[in-house]
């Protein structure tokens, strides 16, 4: 994600950046990480007593996700190549088959002002009764810059992701596939710009059209810095209206609007390289990270500026509006309507 900017920018060809197929994609399980990576089990411990907390199932738990984001800073940088990447790799793909998603790793290369640069986009699928598919998406990896960490822009989505996988992972089967998508290469090797940048979602959107996937994705929600205690998202302009519509209705119904404000913005994210070939999405992030966003690209974006219950908000109505859209898609026919395809 980052700077925003007019809705004149999705008729840019974002789509037309050099990415390279590199490898197969993988679907056999990961070397263990090193001994000395955190586990998740080593954070579920109560503060007393040292017994394992019960998570909940049927919603995201704030101190849980803030756990994941500890584990990831305790690797460092996770910029595509770096020891800390790699950890981060290891960390998620292990979450995610502990919450029973079948794991896909695609690896591709990505050509970048700096050569071309190895990178993993990883894919947590939860089967559904129907193959049409909803993608709950973000990016793990952290900007090149000496000392950032990344605990809300990198850190935040990927901890929240893990957490939606465990709650739907356990609602097995879903009434829609759902497909947990954690890009690499959202943040820009040198200068942001169409070539530089969203390295994965390109990647992804480019390799699932050309694959004859992208017809069954019927709605993909973004999540990107989303941790911030003070939580404030507003309307991107460059995502779909009726899907940004459908998720502020949520909010206000569960009593969220002074998180989920009526005020537009327009972003540059993931999610761009999918509405331009067609996939409704939509994104939701929060850029006003501390006084003046002052703390994005900084060093101060540590875990001290998060708060457990924005995670549990976003989750909240990530969650809901998954729910819905897997009774009845906008367009279709009720008992009392036509069929109506809105635009």
């Amino acid at each position: 994600m980052r700077f925003p900017r007019g809705t004149g920018l999705l008729a840019a060809t974002l789509l037309a950046a050099p990415l390279l197929a590199c490898a197969p994609e993988k679907t056999e399980p990961p070397v263990p990480p090193p001994a000395a990576a955190p586990e998740q089990s080593a954070r579920q411990k109560a503060d007393a007593g040292g017994e394992p907390r019960a998570l909940p199932a049927d919603r995201v738990s704030g101190r849980q996700a803030l756990e994941h984001v500890r584990a990831l800073l305790r690797f460092g940088g996770r910029t595509p190549g770096s020891e800390g990447h790699r950890w981060a790799e290891d960390y998620i793909i292990r979450h995610l088959r502990l919450a029973y998603a079948e794991v896909e790793e695609v690896n591709f290369a990505a050509q970048t002002p700096d050569g071309v640069v190895a990178m993993k986009n990883i894919i947590g699928k939860i089967p559904g009764r129907s193959p049409e598919i909803v993608l709950l998406a973000g990016h793990y990896d952290t900007l090149a810059r000496e000392g950032f960490l990344g605990a809300n822009d990198g850190g935040s989505s990927a901890a929240l992701l893990l957490e939606l996988a465990r709650v739907l992972g356990g609602q097995q089967p879903l009434p829609l596939t759902v497909w947990l998508v954690f890009f690499d290469g959202e943040e820009a090797v040198r200068q942001w710009g169409p070539q530089d940048g969203t390295y994965g979602s390109r990647y992804q959107a480019g390799a699932w059209q050309r694959a004859g996937v992208l017809p069954r994705v019927k709605a993909m929600i973004l999540v990107d810095m989303i941790g911030d205690k003070h939580l404030t998202l507003r309307r991107d302009l460059n995502s779909t209206p009726w899907l940004t519509e459908l998720v502020w209705q949520v909010a206000r119904e569960k009593g969220y609007r002074e998180h989920f404000l009526e005020e537009t913005t327009a972003i540059e994210d993931d999610h761009l390289p999918f509405v331009r070939a067609g996939v409704p999405a939509v994104d939701l992030i929060d850029f006003d990270y501390g006084p003046g966003n002052r703390y994005w690209h900084s060093r101060e974006d540590t875990l001290d500026k998060l708060g457990p219950r924005s995670f549990e908000i976003v989750g909240d109505v990530v969650l809901e509006t998954v729910r819905r859209l897997g009774q009845r898609w906008p367009g279709q026919p009720t008992q009392t309507a036509p069929a109506r395809r809105e635009q």
